[in-house]
């Protein structure tokens, strides 16, 4: 069984920084690709970063050059850094296995909200 836990979200203003966390409870955690999804209210979960078990990563286009996936495997942490925030970042940020999700695994998420 895995679990996921995010963390680190708030209220910052555009051009602001914030650094979300994702703790992982199991012991797979350091052999499974990782990815960071936001959804906002009518829309589908979309896949922003992805950080693979060997530590490759990968960006959507929107977010390219402003926001850096880690990963911590001696924490089973897996963190995203972003820079350079704009209004149409704000949505409920999750992070679960990559690329697609685990449905089994979705938690609550956490918040950003980009506004001045």
């Amino acid at each position: 069984q895995v679990q996921f836990v995010e963390s680190g979200g708030g209220l910052v203003q555009p051009g602001g920084s914030l650094r979300l966390s994702c703790v992982a409870s199991g012991s797979i955690f350091r052999i499974i690709h990782m990815g960071w999804y936001r959804q906002t209210p009518g829309d589908e979960r979309e896949l922003v970063a992805l950080i693979t078990s060997g530590g490759s990563t990968d960006y959507a286009d929107s977010v390219k050059g402003r926001f850096t996936i880690s990963r911590d495997n001696a924490k089973n942490t897996v963190y995203l850094q972003m820079n350079s925030l704009k209004p149409e970042d704000t949505a409920v940020y999750y992070c679960n296995r990559g690329p697609s999700g685990d449905s089994r695994y979705w938690g609550q998420g956490t918040q950003v909200t980009v506004s001045s």
